[in-house]
Protein backbone atom coordinates (compact mmCIF):
# COMPACT_ATOMS: atom_id res chain seq x y z
CA UNK A 1 0.00 0.00 0.00
CA UNK A 2 2.81 2.49 0.68
CA UNK A 3 4.05 1.75 -2.81
CA UNK A 4 0.87 2.73 -4.21
CA UNK A 5 0.58 5.97 -2.30
CA UNK A 6 3.78 7.20 -2.90
CA UNK A 7 3.34 6.71 -6.26
CA UNK A 8 -0.40 8.66 -6.49
CA UNK A 9 1.34 11.44 -4.26
CA UNK A 10 4.20 11.75 -6.95
CA UNK A 11 1.91 11.59 -9.89
CA UNK A 12 -0.51 14.24 -8.47
CA UNK A 13 2.85 16.41 -7.80
CA UNK A 14 4.51 16.20 -10.88
CA UNK A 15 0.64 16.82 -12.59
CA UNK A 16 0.42 19.83 -10.08
CA UNK A 17 3.97 21.11 -11.16
CA UNK A 18 2.69 20.63 -15.39
CA UNK A 19 -0.32 22.68 -14.34
CA UNK A 20 1.00 25.34 -13.00
CA UNK A 21 4.10 25.68 -15.32
CA UNK A 22 1.52 25.60 -18.22
CA UNK A 23 -0.98 28.02 -16.84
CA UNK A 24 2.68 30.34 -16.00
CA UNK A 25 3.28 29.88 -19.64
CA UNK A 26 0.15 31.44 -20.43
CA UNK A 27 0.22 34.15 -18.36
CA UNK A 28 3.70 35.18 -20.36
CA UNK A 29 6.02 33.46 -17.91
CA UNK A 30 8.52 32.24 -21.13
CA UNK A 31 9.78 29.86 -18.58
CA UNK A 32 7.05 27.37 -17.59
CA UNK A 33 7.82 27.60 -14.44
CA UNK A 34 5.62 25.32 -11.87
CA UNK A 35 5.64 24.38 -8.58
CA UNK A 36 4.35 22.25 -5.78
CA UNK A 37 4.72 21.62 -2.31
CA UNK A 38 6.17 18.32 -0.42
CA UNK A 39 2.93 19.07 1.93
CA UNK A 40 1.06 17.36 -1.06
CA UNK A 41 2.13 14.19 -1.26
CA UNK A 42 0.05 13.12 1.28
CA UNK A 43 -3.28 14.53 -0.19
CA UNK A 44 -2.37 12.95 -3.63
CA UNK A 45 -1.14 10.16 -1.93
CA UNK A 46 -4.67 9.61 -0.47
CA UNK A 47 -5.83 8.60 -3.99
CA UNK A 48 -4.86 4.88 -2.82
CA UNK A 49 -8.52 4.98 -0.56
CA UNK A 50 -9.95 5.70 -4.14
CA UNK A 51 -8.89 1.75 -5.15
CA UNK A 52 -12.09 -0.40 -3.83
CA UNK A 53 -14.23 2.41 -5.63
CA UNK A 54 -12.47 2.15 -8.66
CA UNK A 55 -12.86 -1.84 -8.63
CA UNK A 56 -16.66 -1.27 -7.48
CA UNK A 57 -17.32 1.58 -10.33
CA UNK A 58 -15.59 -0.61 -13.02
CA UNK A 59 -19.01 -1.44 -14.55
CA UNK A 60 -21.02 2.44 -14.82
CA UNK A 61 -20.49 4.62 -17.00
CA UNK A 62 -17.11 6.81 -17.88
CA UNK A 63 -19.55 9.92 -16.91
CA UNK A 64 -20.45 9.00 -13.97
CA UNK A 65 -17.33 7.71 -12.36
CA UNK A 66 -15.47 10.75 -13.84
CA UNK A 67 -18.36 12.85 -11.83
CA UNK A 68 -17.99 10.80 -8.26
CA UNK A 69 -14.32 11.34 -8.84
CA UNK A 70 -14.84 14.78 -9.22
CA UNK A 71 -16.54 15.36 -6.39
CA UNK A 72 -14.40 13.46 -4.15
CA UNK A 73 -11.51 14.89 -4.85
CA UNK A 74 -13.56 17.88 -4.13
CA UNK A 75 -13.84 16.98 -0.90
CA UNK A 76 -10.52 15.76 -0.30
CA UNK A 77 -9.45 19.23 -1.51
CA UNK A 78 -11.99 21.37 0.52
CA UNK A 79 -11.46 19.52 3.59
CA UNK A 80 -7.45 19.39 3.60
CA UNK A 81 -7.15 22.98 2.38
CA UNK A 82 -9.52 23.67 5.60
CA UNK A 83 -7.32 21.91 7.59
CA UNK A 84 -3.77 23.36 6.97
CA UNK A 85 -5.35 26.81 6.50
CA UNK A 86 -5.97 26.12 10.20
CA UNK A 87 -2.42 25.21 10.97
CA UNK A 88 -1.74 28.25 8.26
CA UNK A 89 0.37 26.13 5.96
CA UNK A 90 -2.06 25.85 3.37
CA UNK A 91 0.01 26.19 0.05
CA UNK A 92 -2.96 27.20 -2.32
CA UNK A 93 -5.13 29.95 -2.09
CA UNK A 94 -7.58 30.69 -4.82
CA UNK A 95 -9.40 33.36 -3.36
CA UNK A 96 -9.14 35.54 -6.51
CA UNK A 97 -10.38 32.73 -8.82
CA UNK A 98 -13.70 34.02 -9.60
CA UNK A 99 -15.38 30.58 -8.91
CA UNK A 100 -13.86 29.26 -5.56
CA UNK A 101 -15.44 28.16 -2.39
CA UNK A 102 -13.38 29.61 0.74
CA UNK A 103 -10.47 30.09 -1.33
CA UNK A 104 -10.10 25.99 -1.10
CA UNK A 105 -11.27 24.69 -4.05
CA UNK A 106 -12.18 26.41 -7.33
CA UNK A 107 -15.27 25.39 -9.05
CA UNK A 108 -13.95 25.95 -12.99
CA UNK A 109 -11.61 22.97 -11.99
CA UNK A 110 -14.37 20.45 -12.14
CA UNK A 111 -13.21 18.91 -15.57
CA UNK A 112 -9.49 18.75 -14.45
CA UNK A 113 -10.44 16.75 -11.29
CA UNK A 114 -12.94 14.61 -13.78
CA UNK A 115 -9.69 13.78 -15.98
CA UNK A 116 -8.04 13.29 -12.96
CA UNK A 117 -9.89 10.73 -11.06
CA UNK A 118 -10.58 8.72 -14.45
CA UNK A 119 -6.16 8.79 -14.74
CA UNK A 120 -5.89 7.54 -11.34
CA UNK A 121 -8.11 4.86 -12.05
CA UNK A 122 -5.82 4.03 -15.42
CA UNK A 123 -3.14 3.96 -13.00
CA UNK A 124 -5.18 1.72 -10.85
CA UNK A 125 -5.39 -0.72 -13.28
CA UNK A 126 -1.78 0.09 -14.26
CA UNK A 127 0.02 -0.11 -10.64
CA UNK A 128 0.72 -4.00 -10.39
CA UNK A 129 2.51 -4.01 -13.93
CA UNK A 130 4.44 -0.51 -12.47
CA UNK A 131 5.24 -1.84 -9.05
CA UNK A 132 6.42 -5.71 -10.18
CA UNK A 133 9.06 -4.24 -12.72
CA UNK A 134 12.09 -3.70 -9.70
Amino acid sequence: MFKRFFIYGSIGISLEILWTGFTAFLSGDMSFTGHSSVIMLPIYGSAVFLEPLFTQLKNVSVILRGIVYMILIFAVEYWSGLILTFFEICPWSYLNAALNIRGLIRLDYAPLWFTVGLLYEHLYKKLPEIISHK
